[in-house]
């Protein structure tokens, strides 16, 4: 028996994966998701399209060591249910994706960061610490009545 076939193979990249169950409709969610309007009030500016294959950018105050831009392509749009996007920022290129199922309380999101490299534990760190802001910045948007 081939030793290698019975053991996993190492993880060589690491996930911010955060879940949360929002008080809303999957439309509404959906819409506060891929409206571009309504995404720069709780993530970033941007000129962002759900349409596969659009490359966008997120823009935000540059800091140092930052030029404050975030180059992304749309990678799935699957309405009510998935969206995803490529994610480049600091030399990495990383994926989002958002899955959205129907809760009894509203609407289950499941938000993935994937591809931290092992030995980018500031670039994992940052996404761990920015997307609870992110999603808590879209609850106050979808508490506020995004339309």
């Amino acid at each position: 028996m081939n030793q290698e076939s019975t053991t996993a193979p190492a993880e060589t990249t690491r996930s911010v994966v955060i879940e949360k169950t929002f008080a809303h409709p999957q439309e509404k969610l959906w819409r506060a998701l891929t409206e571009g309007t309504l995404v720069a009030q709780w993530l970033m500016n941007n000129d962002f399209k759900p349409v596969v294959g659009r490359k966008f950018q997120f823009r935000a105050d540059p800091v140092p060591n930052w030029n404050g831009v975030i180059d992304c392509e749309v990678l799935i749009v699957d309405p009510l249910k998935q969206l995803s996007y490529s994610w480049g920022a600091f030399g990495s290129a990383t994926v989002v994706l958002f899955t959205l199922t129907p809760a009894e309380s509203g609407t289950h999101l499941r938000m993935e960061h994937s591809g931290f490299a092992l030995d980018q534990p500031q670039a994992y760190g940052g996404a761990k610490y920015g997307w609870q802001k992110f999603l808590d910045a879209l609850d106050r948007v979808l508490n506020g009545g995004a339309q």
